[in-house]
């Protein structure tokens, strides 16, 4: 298995463009996601932790009642790499099914 890079600066504005909803806070990937009550926000989690086990690459989560708060980042490379931001992306295509 190929070892994630980390990515510059550069390349994590550029990947962003199609996250826009996510900042960079504290050298991480950052979003909070809101839903109408706990049932969403936990099957949001069930959902994601599913494609996150099969890509392995775990997110830095919290959730309380109906917030899910992620940060992402690739702890062996030491920044952010292309698994945070595919997970990302994953993270929002769930999103906004269950919206």
């Amino acid at each position: 298995m190929t070892r994630p890079v980390k990515l510059d600066d550069g390349e994590i504005r550029e990947r962003m463009i199609k996250l826009p909803e996510w900042t960079i806070a504290e050298g991480k990937l950052h979003r909070r996601f809101q839903f109408a009550d706990f049932n969403h926000a936990f099957s949001f989690m069930t959902s994601l932790a599913l494609v996150a086990e099969a890509m392995d690459h775990h997110p830095d989560w919290s959730n309380v009642y109906n917030r899910v708060v992620i940060n992402l980042e690739t702890h062996d490379a030491g920044g952010i790499t292309e698994l945070d931001v595919r997970l990302a992306a994953a993270a929002d295509e769930l999103f906004d099914r269950a919206s």
